[in-house]
């Protein structure tokens, strides 16, 4: 019934999560300012001569609250400083700083994301040549952090407008947080009250990059999730913007910026222009609005390559919430999110609403420009060709089905991949937050992708069907349907009450599936109960709750923002195109998870493994056509123990590890139902794991893995051992992955726990990256060897007694490095 899916896999993660981007602010501390929010828009498009109306005179931009000096315009190409060369482009560029804006965004590199393999992200860089891999942030905060930093690294104006609760016009940008009376409430005065070191070289300030405390201790609203664990555990974003911006004011401005304003503000034409399909370019946002008020999503357009006949290839990025690095999304799960008709195409929402009236759709921002002594917003003469006025509706719906046709055609068997991979991404989402509403759509509208895909590139798998055919919806849902689906069921939004609730968790969800799998196993026909306000409460699944001794991990309702549906008697179900569930059930009785349909698929093949940690993963299965693959990456000499336990007398179970594609070790049953493999590994090297059946059977099995001992050298810019006093202890050998030199620190040292006699001790870099050297020493601290040469990588051969290792950067040069210590 299950059968495989299509052996594909894209390494790049499908379309994201929404980020709910209307809070009232409530990052804590002296420093905050009294915003009278939430922020709404101001319903003030600009003229369709691209003309916004005069704001602010220009005057407000030398007052106390002013954040940065504003000496340039975005349309300038041939003054003094934009004829300078930059981070993304050559002296005598002839760009105007919008070009160059696309420029930087387009040239960033990408980079994993943060403990992770298969997840990638981008890295950031500054004008002082400084780089750090992006920062954890909600969907709109990442396209306002973008633009801030570029405006103010390099003297342009910006700033946003919206209405407060209120109603004042409240504007933010260089010059603070100012209204036309004045300055806002209590907002900062900015150039009085913090530090701005933009005067500095970039050769001094990386040599001693200045700090603010108070600014490395703010986070931002939203209980931590700010945490950037690659600079240090506690490093939230005020942490990263310290590390980033010279001008400190620029800091603390983001952390009052980001926790008001977002996708509505940017939804507004005041703040950001529509712009036509065929105009794309890095640095845009693509907005995705589906409601008036509340959540939405804003992408980043990250990287547009023509691809020849006329069409093109997309990336987005997009930051979540809870929040996440932003993740870059390969250009087949970009067009996905380019051809939703949430991001202002026809069709409309519960409301009657459409959603080319909602605002969302491929925008650009403003460029603020003098007139008579004011501020306005503008569109750039260069770009009024691309432009869409407001009042073009017709054009601005057309916008998701002409990127259908100018972006290329997917391979089918990548999107598929893609496809599943996001509805896994959405099932894991409500394990972690079962009330989540945008999860469940999210999931609907990729099933609804799937059936188009199956039905138009995929020939049915029913050998009867006529030739030609491709596979229905029945036949789908009976593939990749499973029991949470049903469980979580799509609502509708501004009929439910469940829609808003802001404190559900990963034990509610383990209570709402034990009470689905009671159910099945009393009447397998039976469609299960839904996780949805009924007769006013959740008294079914809290009882169930206290049956099970969990009473205490029930959370009862409160709403994360204005919920006029709060008393709603009943939540109300959109209308479902699926199979009902009894007829895609496996068999009566059977476990509510179909055997090779476990929360950890699609992983059948090396490239779709799921990554483990130390831990215990239940519900796994495993068919007679099935197999699985899991991968983790132990610390430095630690025992490995990966233990399989399954009911023998459904299967013969085989397990197998691999290091790369070669295969280093293979477990036999020792016991009934129990594989078990323990070894010490050298290396901190990625280790993958294959499951499978040698006899046809089919089971389920639990995963458990577990390291003994071993060396964990933590975030490779946060440990402290630049100085012979602070040498990291290892092991005589062993390889060590993931290090770097940093600008933070400049060196690393490592004090070897026993002499190396005989070997070596090599570092791996790329030269391009930073030019790294090596030193062996003594215990004494006198000098063995060096390898200082101008190629990649540096090695030494260890006459014996070597007791310390030194790694720096040439000329304070940075980059990431492997160190492997060989002792014969």
């Amino acid at each position: 019934m299950f059968r495989d899916a299509r052996n594909a896999f894209a390494a790049v993660l499908a379309a994201s999560f929404v980020c709910a981007l209307l809070l009232s602010g409530c990052a804590a501390g002296d420093d905050d300012p009294d915003i009278a929010g939430p922020l709404e828009s101001t319903g003030l498009p600009i003229s369709s001569s691209g003309q916004g109306a005069l704001d602010l005179p220009t005057s407000v931009d030398n007052s106390s609250t002013q954040v940065w000096e504003v000496t340039n315009d975005w349309a300038d190409t041939d003054t003094a400083a934009a004829r300078e060369a930059g981070m993304a482009w050559p002296a005598n560029s002839g760009m105007n700083w919008e070009e160059k804006y696309t420029a930087w965004v387009q040239k960033m590199r990408a980079t994993n994301v943060h403990a992770s393999t298969i997840k990638e992200t981008f890295i950031l860089s500054n004008p002082q040549g400084k780089e750090l891999p992006l920062a954890s942030l909600e969907c709109a905060e990442l396209a306002m952090t973008l633009r801030v930093m570029f405006a103010s690294w390099y003297n342009l104006p910006f700033y946003l407008q919206a209405r407060d609760s209120d109603g004042s016009t409240l504007y933010a940008g260089h010059f603070g947080f100012r209204t036309p009376a004045g300055r806002y409430r209590n907002t900062p005065n900015y150039r009085d009250r913090y530090n701005d070191y933009s005067h500095l070289s970039a050769d001094d300030a990386l040599a001693s990059w200045p700090t603010d405390t108070k600014l490395r201790g703010r986070h931002l609203y939203g209980g931590g999730s700010d945490t950037n664990r690659f600079l240090d555990p506690d490093a939230g974003a005020g942490w990263y913007f310290d590390e980033i911006l010279l001008n400190k004011r620029v800091g603390y401005f983001l952390t009052h910026l980001l926790p008001y304003f977002g996708s509505i503000n940017l939804a507004d034409d005041a703040n950001l222009y529509h712009v036509e399909a065929p105009s794309v370019r890095a640095g845009d946002t693509l907005l995705k609005r589906w409601q008036k008020r509340g959540i939405g999503h804003v992408m980043v357009v990250k990287r547009v390559e023509p691809v020849g006949g006329g069409r093109l290839e997309a990336n987005i990025v997009s930051g979540s919430m809870p929040r996440r690095q932003g993740i870059w999304e390969s250009p087949s799960s970009s067009k996905m999110a380019f051809t939703n008709q949430y991001t202002g195409g026809e069709g409309e929402n519960w409301d009657g609403d459409t959603y080319v009236d909602l605002g969302g759709g491929l925008k650009r921002f403003l460029a603020p420009i003098k007139t008579n002594g004011r501020w306005r917003q503008r569109v750039l003469p260069a770009d009024m060709p691309n432009f869409i006025p407001w009042e073009n509706k017709a054009e601005r719906a057309a916008r998701p089905g002409i990127f259908e046709e100018l972006l290329g055609e997917p391979d089918p068997d990548v999107l598929l991949a893609e496809l599943l991979e996001l509805i896994e991404l959405k099932r894991d989402h409500l394990r972690k937050y079962p009330a989540s509403c945008s999860a469940r759509t999210g999931r609907e509208q990729a099933f609804e992708q799937l059936y188009k895909l199956m039905d138009e590139k995929f020939p049915s798998p029913n050998p009867e069907a006529p030739a030609g055919t491709g596979w229905t919806r029945d036949e789908v849902d009976e593939e990749y349907r499973i029991l949470d689906d049903y469980v979580f069921a799509e609502l509708v939004y501004n009929q439910s009450k469940t829609c808003c609730w802001n404190s559900t968790t990963s034990n509610m969800y383990e209570i709402i599936m034990d009470h689905a799998n009671q159910e099945a196993q009393e009447d397998p026909c039976q469609p299960p109960t839904v996780f949805m306000n009924q007769d006013g409460g959740y008294g079914i699944f809290s009882d169930h709750a206290a049956q099970m001794d969990r009473a205490d991990e029930w959370v009862a309702w409160s709403a994360d923002e204005s919920c006029p549906q709060a008393e709603t008697l009943n939540d109300v179900q959109k209308t479902h195109g699926w199979t009902p569930w009894c007829e895609i059930m496996s068999e009566p009785g059977s476990d509510s998870t179909p055997a090779g349909q476990d929360p950890f698929e699609p992983n059948e093949v090396l490239e779709q493994a799921y990554e483990l940690e130390v831990g215990t993963y239940d519900e796994s299965s495993i068919t007679s056509n099935d197999e699985d693959w899991f991968v983790f990456t132990p610390p430095t000499h630690a025992t490995v123990l990966v233990s399989v336990y399954y009911d023998s007398g459904d299967a013969d179970l085989g397990l197998e590890i691999y290091r790369g594609s070669e295969l280093v070790e293979t477990s036999a049953e020792t016991e009934p139902g129990e594989l078990t493999v323990s070894k010490q590994y050298d290396g901190t090297e990625l280790l993958s794991v294959r499951l499978f059946s040698e006899d046809g059977g089919t089971a389920m099995y639990r995963i458990v893995v577990e390291f003994e001992g071993g060396i964990d050298l933590g975030p490779a810019c946060s440990v402290d051992n630049n100085n012979k006093d602070d040498a990291i202890e290892i092991g005589a050998a062993g390889t060590y992955n993931e290090l770097a030199i940093c600008d933070n620190d400049g060196e690393d040292w490592y004090r070897i726990g026993g002499t190396v006699g005989g070997g070596s001790v090599r570092i791996e870099f790329s030269h391009t990256t930073g030019d790294l050297d090596l030193q062996l020493l003594r215990a004494d601290g006198e000098i063995i060897d060096s390898g200082t040469s101008t190629t990649d990588n540096e090695e030494v051969e260890s006459p014996g007694s070597v007791r310390f290792v030194r790694v720096y950067g040439y000329s304070g040069a940075t980059a990431p490095y492997r160190l492997i210590i060989v002792d014969d």
